[in-house]
């Protein structure tokens, strides 16, 4: 059986990492139903492919079975008014296609070099936009489009040409891509609504390459514009504004607005040409980029051609509206579904085409996986331990005689240690003791008259205890007259060179008149030097009488 040189060129590229395994999912639906929740409208798009082409075979919309002030944010909600609905337009979905709105995504436009590969490259994606994301990198869902190809810049120009820091290399070909950024919770909201309506996801895109698909299905592919071109995609309650050039998608904006049936037209349509037209000015002041020339308006919500008056008064070109059921074949009857229902319709469209969604958050593409290493290191481990026990047991009979000759030479030892242990064990206490003290430098006496000459007056404070710790501290209870001598005492044994912790003073009086008492924690520095015989201690109290004999029975 013979092969074709594509087939070859594939199976080939298959099996090199990275150029395969873009996505863990078959790429082209055969058949998928698009589903977009509009205000308080389900809309239903169904494709199918035949081919190498793709169709749309049915267009509806229903009103969502929601209960009266229902949380549209709660998914089981959701899910019930979608499965309630689809029962009553006796509707069976097969696989779903769902879409994540442009304010839940955050959109990047970077350059990386050409791998070819498509894990590779998606590897430097995530590595490019890791460092401008608002939220952890595991939290991410990234998938990216490549919108076109730099060519590297000639030798001669580089060599004289610095590359600024974290700008990517144009001595090698590199590619400009989209690269479009929602959170997992996003998906997983979607996951559980789907959950909760009986139905199976297949894909989840993004509402903007959705508008973007659609235009580009129903446009005649001889009369699209060489250079960008605006999409505004009108909905009840937001006006998309995405900006194409050829098949991709270069620029996308999500307004909130009013709902269009609460809202006078004209403040509506005010609000919005303001918006457009700032969006579109924006864009053609970004570097490389120029203002599109032409524009195009989707929608079905009645206010598309007064927008598009508006905006040709505003712009300067026509803005005509593009009627989807004429270009796309469908029923005339369905012209009003089909009208508003333009996201569904191309989340439709290329979930059935043959290379699949632009941007599918439940199938992205990712990085390449490492190498796995885990069963080569298994195999030379074995290997390894095969000869290690083949080694030991050629030595073990050797080994074993050796080490009982020794353990009996250690036995005949212990014995005659055991009965000199009570003497060992004396020496060795004796001798921590003494290595204790002489590398403590235990100088205890000189720093309590050292003390003793730094501290105030007795007529100011005294202590009622001193202890001298490990790690050359020593602990003083202070008593004083009041909080400002605490204060000197703090101040004088700092300026005595001792580190002194924190006061912490309570009020403790005693009968002679000291009415606060704290704690003091000092720390004698290694550095730390004083001559006694320069040091002058305060002088001793009238009254003192601490130094008299005291008489028999303890008067004096």
């Amino acid at each position: 059986m013979g092969i074709s040189l594509t087939e070859l060129t594939g199976q080939i590229r298959s099996r090199i990492p990275g150029a395969a395994g873009s996505r863990p999912t078959v790429r082209g639906l055969p058949s998928a139903m698009g589903l977009e929740i509009d205000g308080l409208t389900l809309r239903i798009a169904e494709a199918s492919r035949s081919g190498n082409s793709s169709r749309i075979d049915q267009v509806r919309a229903f009103p969502l079975e929601l209960p009266e002030n229902a949380d549209r944010t709660d998914a089981s909600v959701l899910g019930s008014a979608i499965a309630k609905t689809l029962a009553k337009a006796r509707v069976k979905p097969g696989p779903v296609v769902l879409g994540i709105g442009r304010s839940q995504v955050i959109l990047r436009t970077v350059v990386v070099p050409d791998t070819g590969l498509t894990g590779t490259i998606a590897a430097l994606v995530r590595f490019q936009v890791a460092r401008d994301l608002p939220f952890r990198l595991d939290e991410a869902i990234i998938d990216f489009q490549i919108l076109r190809k730099l060519p590297a810049r000639p030798a001669s120009d580089t060599e004289t040409t610095p590359v600024p820091t974290g700008a990517a290399n144009d001595s090698v070909d590199r590619v400009e891509v989209l690269v479009a950024i929602t959170r997992q919770e996003s998906l997983e909201f979607l996951r559980r609504v789907t959950e909760a309506a009986g139905l199976s996801l297949a894909a989840v895109g993004w509402i903007s390459q959705a508008n973007a698909t659609c235009l580009r299905a129903a446009s005649d592919p001889t009369g699209v514009p060489i250079g960008p071109r605006a999409l505004v995609a009108i909905k009840s309650e937001e006006v998309g504004i995405e900006i194409l050039e050829g098949r991709s998608l270069l620029f996308s904006r999500g307004l909130p607005m009013p709902s269009s049936k609460d809202t006078e037209p004209d403040s509506w349509i005010r609000s919005a040409t303001i918006e457009v037209v700032r969006t579109l000015h924006a864009f053609g002041g970004t570097p490389g980029r120029t203002a599109p020339e032409s524009a195009l308006i989707l929608g079905g919500t009645g206010l598309e051609e007064a927008l598009s008056a508006a905006l040709e008064l505003r712009l300067g070109f026509k803005v005509p509206q593009v009627t989807l059921s004429r270009s796309q074949g469908l029923d005339s009857s369905e012209a009003a579904a089909v009208a508003g229902g333009f996201s569904c319709i191309g989340l439709a469209l290329g979930a059935t085409d043959p290379a699949g969604l632009e941007f599918d958050f439940l199938n992205p593409k990712r990085p390449t996986p490492l190498p796995d290493l885990r069963k080569i290191r298994l195999i030379a481990g074995a290997a390894a331990a095969v000869a290690l026990l083949v080694a030991v047991l050629g030595v073990r009979k050797t080994l074993i005689s050796r080490r009982e000759t020794i353990l009996a030479t250690l036995q005949t030892e212990l014995t005659t240690g055991e009965k000199k242990r009570p003497v060992y064990r004396q020496m060795m206490q004796q001798a921590a003791t003494l290595k204790t003290w002489s590398a403590e430098e235990r100088d205890w006496l000189d720093h309590y008259a050292h003390l003793s000459a730094v501290l105030p007056p007795s007529e100011e404070v005294y202590l009622t205890s001193v202890a001298f710790g490990p790690n050359r501290a020593i602990r003083l209870g202070v008593q004083a007259r009041n909080g400002e001598i605490l204060g000197k005492v703090d101040r004088l044994l700092r300026a005595a060179g001792y580190d002194v912790k924190p006061l912490a003073v309570t009020p403790g009086a005693d009968r002679n008149g000291y009415n606060f008492r704290t704690t003091v924690e000092l720390t004698v520095p290694s550095k730390l030097k004083f001559d006694l015989s320069k040091l002058t201690p305060p002088a001793r109290p009238a009254d003192d009488a601490s130094l008299e004999n005291t008489r028999k029975g303890g008067a004096r």
